[in-house]
């Protein structure tokens, strides 16, 4: 069976006499990207914080690599990584000397940090002073900063929030990377795109709580109320046709005399379910 890395039994979070987490559950195993999606102020980054030790719960139990939050101490870090926006680098060293550093502290051979380098782009701006990078740039820093020791689990509070796409379409192949290599990742986003691509299960936060939990496609399919297909046909015309008997015989007619160049089903995305499902939307 598969290890479990994070597990979130009942997790509530009170501020006084404001609830900012109400009752969540949810579990992330090794290999695999947990999302949990939602706007500014759902509690995703509350989360993130009792799971690595900086808050504690009101109520509930969480578990850190078998590990009760409530009893994690300063070794945890040596098997975990954080990504988070206040995750900041030294602006007077050099993108190179910035991982040296933290590289002594971790205890990891210098010839990881020029492979690391190498894979997030950055071995060519390896002596140019941090504070000089991009936002993109210094976003790959940290997450390179985050990944340096080959933590077991990797934490990410909107690792791609403002980038540009293609710099986003990088970080993304390598998070893919390190899921393959067997890494678990918990990532923050309300960027439900990103969600759909990366995470093999998303938790939909609204208000402190989860509303939805799923994989994707499980998310999707379960909101799919009005099954429709939207069909190309070789004449360039474009059809909308339904599961209705008649529908279905003039898609079957079609078929048959290869008059159909594409058929796509018109399941809602996830940015459509969290609207269904809140009655906000994201932004």
């Amino acid at each position: 069976m598969t290890k479990e890395y994070i597990r979130l039994d009942h997790i509530s979070k009170k501020f006084g006499e404001t609830t900012a987490l109400r009752d969540l559950n949810a579990v992330l195993h090794k290999g695999e990207i947990l999302g949990f999606l939602g706007p500014s102020g759902a509690g995703k980054t509350t989360t993130i914080k009792i799971l690595t030790g900086q808050l504690k719960p009101t109520s509930g139990d969480a578990y850190v690599l078998g590990i009760h939050v409530g009893k994690i101490d300063e070794s945890i870090y040596e098997q975990i990584g954080i990504v988070t926006d206040n995750s900041g680098v030294y602006e007077r060293l050099t993108v190179h000397d910035n991982l040296r550093f933290f590289a002594r502290i971790l205890n990891v051979p210098t010839e990881r940090i020029e492979e690391l380098l190498k894979r997030v782009g950055l071995y060519e701006h390896r002596k140019k002073p941090a504070g000089k990078l991009s936002k993109g740039q210094a976003q790959r820093l940290v997450l390179a900063r985050a990944v340096l020791h080959r933590p077991r689990l990797l934490f990410l509070d909107e690792p791609t929030s403002g980038l540009d796409p293609s710099t986003a379409l990088d970080i993304h192949r390598l998070l893919e990377e390190l899921r393959e290599s067997g890494m678990a990742i918990f990532l923050t986003t309300h960027n439900m795109e990103e969600a759909t691509k990366l995470c093999n299960h998303v938790a939909l936060l609204n208000a402190g709580q989860i509303v939805e939990y799923g994989t994707p496609e499980e998310l999707c399919l379960r909101y799919n109320q009005d099954k429709q297909y939207r069909l190309l046909l070789s004449d360039g015309s474009r059809l909308l046709l339904g599961q209705g008997e008649e529908d279905v015989e003039r898609l079957s007619s079609l078929l048959r005399k290869n008059q159909v160049n594409s058929l796509h089903s018109c399941e809602p995305n996830l940015e459509s379910v969290f609207l269904t499902v809140t009655g906000r939307a994201l932004g």
